[in-house]
């Protein structure tokens, strides 16, 4: 069990046809932070040998349901944990850890460790599953290197903080309010002063991007986008949850692609 198809994703990377794999969240057009679990969901969970969160206060749901699934031998994988990443001083951790190749190679060890413990004949092949999946993830590491000996400094505004790690490895300044990103991932209005703040960002082709969350939508965000396309400023559209047809390493692949295209590179 997976809390969203990301993670579904990448475990049946790693596990093959040897796993079958049920993400609780795989509607790209639903927003995870409301997302509502169902009793046939439950059901799954008190059977499942291997579990996957993310954790960081990201998808609260799975260990609500954890404690009622009476399944206490299931083995359970919290990315957050696995990735090592902490807040900063001062500062919030960003749980989105998925954007962050580093740790989905830790992860993807993790998982294929589990899977070793859950079925030993097969451990060989998780293991060697993993391996491959991790060097395609040095690939986007790469690319993400390669970008950032270019673009390195260059500003860019987000409208949630979901795409951070990669923006970060890239070598880019987020120069959007903190206020204003902050609300919108909780679901609560920006205030005038600092949505006008966020605006100017692109009236003063202050940013070269806007990296826009298609899944949290609203009224503001929206105002976000229109002035970047007013003024010039290529959108760069992520997403929490795969797109339908596309596996993680080709997700992350057209994001990347995405990005490096707006910024000319």
């Amino acid at each position: 069990m997976a809390s969203t198809n990301v993670y579904g994703d990448i475990a049946r990377q790693i596990g093959g046809d040897k796993v079958q794999v049920t993400s609780f969240i795989s509607n790209p057009e639903q927003d995870p932070h409301s997302y509502e679990a169902n009793t046939q969901n439950q059901l799954a969970l008190s059977k499942a040998k291997v579990v996957i969160e993310n954790g960081g206060g990201y998808d609260d749901f799975v260990d609500t349901m954890l404690k009622a699934a009476n399944n206490p031998s299931a083995q359970v994988l919290n990315a957050v944990t696995i990735s090592g990443r902490t807040a900063p001083a001062g500062g919030e951790l960003n749980e989105h850890v998925w954007y962050d190749f580093p740790s989905m190679a830790k992860l993807a060890d993790q998982i294929s460790a589990a899977l070793g413990k859950a079925d030993p004949a097969n451990a060989a092949t998780f293991t060697g599953n993993a391996g491959a999946f991790k060097q395609k993830l040095q690939t986007l590491q790469d690319r993400e290197a390669s970008t950032a000996e270019t673009a390195k400094g260059t500003a860019v505004a987000i409208t949630e903080p979901v795409p951070g790690y990669l923006l970060e490895a890239c070598g880019l300044v987020n120069a959007t309010p903190e206020e204003f990103a902050e609300a919108i991932e909780e679901g609560d209005d920006v205030s005038p002063k600092v949505l006008a703040e966020t605006l100017a960002l692109f009236s003063g082709k202050k940013v070269q991007a806007l990296v826009y969350n298609e899944q949290t939508a609203g009224p503001q965000t929206e105002k976000v986008q229109q002035a970047a396309a007013d003024n010039g400023i290529p959108v760069v559209p992520v997403t929490e949850t795969l797109p339908a047809g596309k596996d993680y390493i080709g997700w992350m692949t057209g994001n990347l692609d995405a990005l490096t295209k707006a910024l000319g590179r």
